[in-house]
C-alpha cells in the first residue's frame, strides 16, 4: 500500500469539509446538497486518492444524519450502510474510470455508469427491502405518525430518482472541476 501523503491528508480534511459545510444547508434543497456531495466524493477519488472518497463516502451520511435528524435514518439504521455503500460504488466507478485513460470519453462515461449503479443500489435496496421490511419502525419518529404512507412514498422517490438526478450533476460539476484542477496538478507535481 502507498504511504498517505500529507498533500493526500489536506486535500481530504479539506474535501470533508466542503462536504459537511454543504450538508448544513441540505434543508434548502437536496438538489444543492446532492451534487455538491456527490462532486466531492469524485473529486477526492479523483485528486487525492481511492482512500479518500471512500472516507468520505462512509464519513458523509453520518454527518448529514446530524444536521438533518432524518426520521427514515433514525427508523431505519441499516440506511447508513445503503447510503455508504451507494456513495462507494460512485466513488469506485470514478477511480477506476479516472485511473484509466483509454479516451477522453472514458471518464465521464465512467461517471455516468457510476450515478445510475448507484442510484440503481439504493432504489433497489431501500424500495424493495429496507420499506417492506422496516418501514414501519419510521413511525414513532414522526410528529404524525399517520403520515407515514405519504413519507414513504416521498421517500421511494428520494432514494431513486432524486438520487440519479444529484449524482449526474455532482458527476457534471466534478468533471467540470476536475479538467483545469487534473492540469493545475500536473503542473504542481511537475515543479
Amino acid at each position: 500500500m502507498k504511504k498517505i501523503t500529507t498533500k493526500q491528508l489536506t486535500t481530504t480534511a479539506l474535501l470533508l469539509a466542503i462536504c459537511i459545510l454543504s450538508q448544513y444547508f441540505k434543508n434548502l434543497s437536496v438538489y444543492i446538497t446532492g451534487p455538491i456531495v456527490n462532486s466531492v466524493l469524485i473529486i477526492a477519488a479523483l485528486g487525492a486518492g481511492l482512500w479518500s472518497g471512500i472516507l468520505i463516502a462512509v464519513i458523509s451520511p453520518i454527518t448529514a444524519f446530524f444536521f438533518t435528524g432524518s426520521p427514515i435514518m433514525a427508523g431505519i439504521p441499516l440506511m447508513f450502510p445503503t447510503i455508504m455503500i451507494g456513495n462507494l460504488i460512485l466513488v469506485l466507478c470514478a477511480y477506476y474510470f479516472g485511473a484509466t485513460k483509454r479516451s477522453s470519453l472514458h471518464l465521464p462515461v465512467g461517471l455516468v455508469i457510476g450515478s445510475v449503479l448507484k442510484a440503481a443500489f439504493m432504489g433497489i435496496v431501500v424500495i424493495y427491502v429496507l420499506f417492506p421490511l422496516f418501514g414501519e419502525n419510521i413511525a414513532p419518529n414522526l410528529p404524525k405518525p399517520e403520515m407515514l404512507p405519504k413519507i414513504l412514498a416521498a421517500a421511494k422517490i428520494t432514494f431513486s430518482l432524486t438520487q440519479l438526478i444529484t449524482a449526474l450533476l455532482g458527476s457534471l460539476l466534478a468533471f467540470l472541476i476536475w479538467i483545469p484542477l487534473k492540469k493545475a496538478i500536473k503542473n504542481e507535481s511537475s515543479l
